[in-house]
């Protein structure tokens, strides 16, 4: 079991986008750079005083790297700590060399577990492990102060790894809200695909039947045919290049719509008041439109019912355009600075966006939490073709 692990945690990849440099790096290096100045300056006991503030400069200008190069920085620098160390054995004075600031070098163990790829914390915890043992070991204090000086050179790589740990844990819960928003449209899709087929089906049939005795009938059934294929097509088209197989049944069971809306906001029991307004040509919608609207509203009732503070009122509004469907839905309650963005919306944005569409959410200006969407009636880039005039 161990060398499993062992191998597993050396193949484990850099975390996905790690910032090169950021404002906090240079607030980092501004204070460090500044203690050391200080430190050199007011501190009367400092032994190798020009040494010991080039290696705490060195070490804060390394902390530029730590994200982008954490093994090379944390060789760097734990390497300067070995030669600095060695230097005072050979030397012997009678302080230790090395300025307090230099406790930055700390940074560099937190960002080695969180930054670093698998062979990168192995290969740099074995240098920090090294250093930190040549730097307790020979000092004359007693067994617990060592254990607790070694534990403290450690704990910042803890940390990193928790943090990298819930990082992980996160995205992989934002994957599988994804997955499941993707499954569901993928079963929609299929209702979808599946009802024009059964209606060409049928108008074949028909035509077939018809096609001795009216031949009119039988062109006529031929045109229904075309435009069920067109709309499939358009369906089809509008969601498949961003699906893929998860080879999981479908149900057949039709999904909700906008006909359904009446019926959720005014479930009873619910304890806020939910004014609905329905707006333009709401009958016509692609199904896989339909269920978005659907799925958004009932996801901010929902939020609104659980999240909302001191809120009495619910405004959800519907609008069908010429091109797009508008969906805004937004409450009235008290802003207490925390956010309600959480696994749900983010399934409905995904939905969102693999319809051509975009969502957004967030608190009102005053009061409350609105979510506004936009979602395009059908893709004209989607290469569906209008039956031709005949």
């Amino acid at each position: 079991m161990l060398p499993d692990d062992l191998r597993t945690l050396w193949t484990e990849p850099r975390p996905p986008d790690a910032p090169a440099r950021v404002w906090r790096d240079r607030v980092l290096l501004a204070a460090g750079l500044g203690g050391v100045v200080l430190e050199a300056t007011l501190r009367e006991n400092v032994v190798w005083r020009s040494v010991a503030v080039v290696f705490a400069a060195w070490l804060c200008l390394l902390t530029l790297w730590r994200r982008t190069r954490p093994l090379a920085v944390v060789t760097l620098a734990f390497g300067s700590v070995v030669l600095l160390q060695l230097a005072w054995l050979v030397a012997a004075p009678r302080e230790p060399v090395g300025l307090y600031t230099s406790a930055v070098v700390l940074v560099l163990v937190y960002a080695l577990l969180r930054w670093g790829s698998g062979r990168e914390i192995v290969l740099g915890g074995a240098v920090i492990v090294a250093a930190c043992a040549l730097c307790v070991v020979p000092d004359e204090t007693s067994v617990v102060e060592k254990v607790v000086g070694f534990v403290f050179g450690l704990l910042p790589g803890v940390v990193g790894a928790a943090v990298r740990f819930r990082v992980t844990a996160r995205e992989r819960q934002l994957d599988q809200v994804r997955s499941r928003e993707r499954e569901q449209l993928a079963r929609e899709l299929h209702d979808t695909v599946a009802h024009h087929v059964s209606a060409m089906v049928i108008i074949a049939q028909a035509g077939r039947v018809l096609a001795g005795t009216d031949p009119s009938a039988a062109v006529e059934a031929l045109e229904g045919v075309e435009e069920e294929g067109a709309r499939t097509l358009e369906e089809m088209r509008a969601m498949v290049a961003a699906l893929r197989d998860r080879g999981v049944g479908a149900e057949l069971a039709p999904p909700a719509g906008v006909a359904d809306l009446e019926r959720l906001v005014h479930t009873p029991g619910g304890r806020l008041r939910v004014d609905l307004g329905l707006d333009g040509e709401l009958d016509a919608l692609p199904p896989a439109v339909d269920a978005a609207v659907y799925r958004i509203v009932q996801e901010s009732v929902t939020n609104a019912l659980r999240h909302a503070v001191d809120a009495t009122e619910l405004v959800v509004r519907v609008a069908a355009e010429r091109h797009a469907v508008r969906v805004s839905v937004r409450d009235n309650g008290r802003r207490t600075g925390r956010g309600r963005d959480g696994y749900g919306l983010t399934g409905l944005r995904e939905r969102a966006t693999l319809l051509g569409g975009t969502l957004r959410a967030g608190p009102g200006t005053d009061r409350g939490w609105h979510v506004d969407a936009e979602l395009p009636r059908a893709r004209s880039e989607s290469g569906v073709h209008s039956r031709p005039r005949r």
